[in-house]
């Protein structure tokens, strides 16, 4: 059973997701919290598998929200998917760096929230459909000079390679097809680099490529 906790500082909003989320077979709310603080305590005494965190809230925003959960050991296995009302939010960019695993916008079809909390719990990255190259760019255009690229030091030539088709945008399916591997050898190399470098997910795979220096801007053709 994925377990989820609703964070919205909108009751409709909540009650929507609820409604949808718990008539699921495989998925439960195992709580909801009106403000970044309250969705704080909940997540520390919960321990819910999935967190729909609102951007914007009172008492303590979503992105700190995130950063605190994010940055908690004990909190590993929270995944975050930020909600946002704009596909083009401007705090979406410093949502992944603070740990997101992805971000939805709130009128997102039903049927994509779903995939959405199934997708995070295994660990992939979740962004709205037509959004990753767009934030990738985005991302580029902010980065700054890469750092010495050290910390990709154990990593193995094909999982190099790897982590730059992630960090263009790229699928599982899509570099399956770039590399002539199976999609299961192309998530199985994603798999290990991201142990490698401790990246709680895909997404933080797509900022690290750029801030090690392993794919620059222009490289998103």
């Amino acid at each position: 059973m994925i377990r989820v906790l609703l964070a919205d500082d909108q009751s409709l909003v909540r009650a929507g997701f609820r409604a949808l989320l718990d008539a699921q077979p495989d998925i439960e709310v195992a709580g909801e919290a009106a403000d970044g603080e309250e969705a704080l305590r909940l997540v520390r005494e919960l321990r819910p598998d999935v967190v729909l965190m609102d951007i914007r809230m009172p008492l303590l925003d979503g992105l700190a929200t995130t950063r605190r959960i994010t940055g908690d050991a004990e909190l590993t296995d929270v995944k975050v998917v930020m909600l946002t009302t704009f596909e083009l939010d401007e705090y979406v960019f410093e949502a992944i760096r603070s740990g997101a695993s992805g971000f939805l916008v709130k009128d997102t079809e039903p049927d994509e929230l779903l995939r959405a909390v199934r997708a995070v719990v295994q660990g992939d990255a979740l962004l709205s459909p037509g959004v990753t190259r767009r934030l990738i760019a985005e991302f580029a255009a902010r980065s700054k000079e890469p750092a010495a690229a050290d910390a990709l030091s154990g990593l193995t030539e094909r999982e190099r390679e790897v982590m730059a088709l992630v960090g263009i945008g790229l699928s599982n399916e899509e570099i399956a097809r770039r590399l002539v591997v199976s999609p299961l050898t192309a998530k199985t190399h994603v798999s290990r680099t991201m142990v490698k470098l401790g990246a709680r997910d895909r997404a933080q795979l797509v900022v690290l490529a750029y801030e090690s220096g392993l794919v620059r801007p222009g490289w998103l053709g």
